[in-house]
């Protein structure tokens, strides 16, 4: 039988093999020999503490260690052909002094951080440790002890080194940031461009109010929109956005939004009305007045952006792109606008207070992402014609909406929001209620949803009290990492007197990535009853969606 002594040396010796770059050995004559068990535990302690910072230093969402794998077919990144192969599966399967990560692989070829080294470390001189106190130092030869002892000395050294160092730039850092006051900007980019094409199986398409939108099929087109974000912060603790955005014309660039443009099935990052021009999309500052508090004021300001975000389904160049999909289509009929924003933590706990004022001018463009109800093209084919109706209510007499939204987190893993909306729209008041949840079933599925319920008075079509909801299942990792997936279903107008039935929006995308900076989403869209018309052909349209992030 092999001397266990003899082994562990031996892991620890692939353990260098697998991390070269980590394991840089004293020579023989610059570390004397620990001289006792005692030293080897202390050091491992050391270590062990060092371990210990992984949880109190590294989220959730970065890439983390987990429970030690007890055999190496669990690392399904890890292959027989691979060099270190045999190193890895003694220190797995003989020792357990690898741990795998949250996507069950190794990564071997990702460079090491210090607390990933450590916490290995410390599993092997655990062992160590474990047979001392249980009485089989015997198993263990002094030649051999002494080389284990000569090996965590060294590993130690290394290890204080790098704390050394750290500490030092810390303790910089934090003296910098005590005296010396800098306005720092900084300018991030994104374009996405798309193809999208599609049609509908009937022989029109019909609006709510009758009209005839369509009764040919669309030719193919291609979208995109750009946008550049200016970032200030004056302290640290505040934001200065501004954005610039640019695009191709919006509801009537993609299929679903030529062919029904009322009830949420235009491409959400698609920029209504811009055909080519830049605009202001945002513009506003954020600060903290008190601990726990953070207040938004611009005359730029969308709501989705701070209100009924999902982890799952709320950015639409990530995720979903249906509107209906994105967010709680009937509570938020004017999202964008001049305003405020409060949103109040108290003491970190699980609740989440938040509220939003905007007001908006109906005569001027609308930022980024603006879904009036009964948007789109002429008068007769939208919900609600503004003439007959004013734009009244507001500060400045302007269309305006608010927003409340109680959020409690209890885990990680679950959250629910419940809101209430009200406001005025083309002379017409309303007020809502909403319930937005997600929950993570593992790291690689979860389930999302949402629900509303609006009253909307003195409409064109009389006191109308439509009902919205949404649900679906989102994947990540699927087939490649950092990739994400979804399917999820919607009726974005539940109201019987639009139309004669009700719509319903499905969407399935996957997004996966090609780089660090460029992610490649096909989805595809399906409508049946368009605009609640059951005379309407079911709409079915592809997007072939590729985002570029600098």
């Amino acid at each position: 039988m092999k001397k266990i002594g003899l082994s562990i040396a031996a892991s620890i010796g692939s353990f260098c093999l697998i991390f070269p770059s980590t394991c840089v050995l004293a020579q023989p004559d610059e570390h004397p020999v620990a001289s006792s068990q005692q030293d080897m535990t202390v050091n491992s302690a050391v270590v062990e503490a060092d371990a210990q910072a992984v949880s109190q230093n590294q989220s959730l969402e970065s890439i983390t260690l987990e429970g030690q794998v007890t055999s190496v077919s669990q690392l399904k990144d890890v292959q027989p052909t691979d060099w270190a192969f045999q190193a890895l599966q003694s220190l797995v399967e003989r020792y357990g002094a690898i741990a795998g990560y949250p996507d069950g692989t190794f990564q071997g070829n990702r460079a090491m951080s210090r607390y990933e080294f450590a916490a290995a470390l410390n599993a092997v001189l655990d062992r160590i440790n474990e047979l001392i106190r249980t009485g089989k130092e015997n198993l263990v030869s002094r030649e051999e002890l002494a080389t284990l002892q000569r090996l965590q000395q060294e590993f130690a050294v290394e290890l204080a080194t790098l704390q050394s160092r750290v500490d030092a730039l810390e303790a910089r850092t934090a003296e910098l940031e005590a005296y010396q006051f800098s306005t720092t900007t900084k300018l991030t980019g994104q374009a996405i461009f798309a193809v999208n094409a599609g049609g509908f199986d009937g022989e029109r398409i019909i609006a709510p109010r009758g009209a005839v939108i369509s009764e040919d099929r669309p030719n193919p087109t291609f979208i995109y929109r750009t946008s550049l974000d200016l970032n200030t912060s004056f302290s640290g603790k505040d934001l200065l956005k501004i954005r610039l955005v640019t695009g191709s014309d919006g509801i009537t660039d993609n299929v679903a939004g030529f062919l029904e443009p009322n009830l949420g099935s235009t491409l959400d990052f698609s920029v209504p009305g811009r055909d080519g021009q830049f605009s202001l999309a945002r513009l506003y500052y954020t600060f903290a007045p008190v601990k726990d508090l953070k207040v938004t004021i611009g005359p730029a300001i969308v709501a989705p952006d701070f209100v009924d975000k999902n982890r799952y389904a709320n950015i639409s160049f990530l995720d979903f792109s249906t509107q209906a999909l994105v967010n709680n289509f009937i509570l938020l009929p004017r999202p964008g606008g001049a305003g405020a924003v409060v949103d109040w933590h108290p003491g970190g706990r699980a609740l989440k207070l938040r509220g939003i004022y905007v007001a908006g001018d109906a005569t001027n463009s609308l930022p980024e992402n603006q879904r009036l109800i009964g948007g789109g093209g002429s008068q007769d084919i939208r919900l609600f014609p503004t003439s007959g109706g004013g734009a009244d209510g507001g500060l400045f007499g302007d269309p305006y909406q608010g927003f409340m939204e109680l959020e409690y987190a209890p885990s990680q893993t679950f959250t629910v929001r419940l809101q209430y909306s009200g406001g005025r729209v083309f002379g017409s008041g309303f007020h809502g209620f909403g319930v937005n949840f997600d929950l993570a079933l593992s790291n690689q599925l979860g389930v999302f949803g949402r629900y509303g319920y609006a009253t909307y008075l003195d409409t064109t079509l009389g006191d109308i009290s439509p009902n919205y909801w949404m649900a679906g299942v989102a994947l990540r990792n699927l087939f490649v990492p950092r990739a994400l997936a979804g399917i999820a279903l919607g009726q974005p107008f539940i109201e019987s007197a639009v139309g004669n039935a009700t719509q319903t929006n499905f969407e399935a995308f996957y997004n996966f990535p090609v780089s660090d900076n460029i992610r490649v989403t096909p989805l595809i869209q399906v409508i049946t009853h368009p605009a609640n018309q059951e005379a309407s052909g079911t709409i079915v349209t592809g997007t072939l969606r590729t985002v570029f992030s600098f």
